[in-house]
């Protein structure tokens, strides 16, 4: 089902802010998928459609595979699944490595997932500007 990542609904948007482990599809350079868990936040008020933030090592896969795509980043994909109940949130990733992005991120992960991470000198963000929600939540 599709839903406005602006204005997702009640339902859709306290299955985001529930702790879920969730998956992150990025495209490898050869175009295959590589999927991984990690922990998502969802903002619908954040870009112009909504944004979805990924703390993660500047130094991993999924960054590597944001970074090669170019410029204007990746098509990638966040999901989480909880029975029958699915989210999908899907747009263009970038990297940010302002302090202010990342001490904001960190923020709203500790809120989402009950805990703060350990200080990473490395920690970067994939921020997901979102063009597509869908889901049954």
């Amino acid at each position: 089902m599709a839903i406005d990542p602006r204005n997702p609904g009640a339902s859709y948007l306290a299955f985001w802010r529930e702790y879920h482990m969730c998956t992150l599809t990025t495209p490898r350079p050869d175009g295959s998928p590589h999927v991984v868990a990690v922990g998502v936040t969802y903002d619908p008020e954040g870009g112009e459609r909504g944004l979805a933030r990924v703390i993660t090592n500047k130094r991993s896969h999924k960054v590597a595979n944001v970074l090669a795509a170019g410029p204007e980043g990746a098509q990638v994909a966040v999901c989480q699944v909880d029975k029958g109940r699915w989210a999908t949130l899907e747009g263009r990733a970038r990297i940010r490595t302002e302090a202010e992005v990342v001490a904001d991120a960190v923020s709203r992960y500790a809120q989402r997932y009950g805990r703060t991470p350990a200080p990473n000198p490395d920690r970067v963000v994939i921020e997901i500007a979102l063009t597509r929600a869908m889901g049954r939540a």
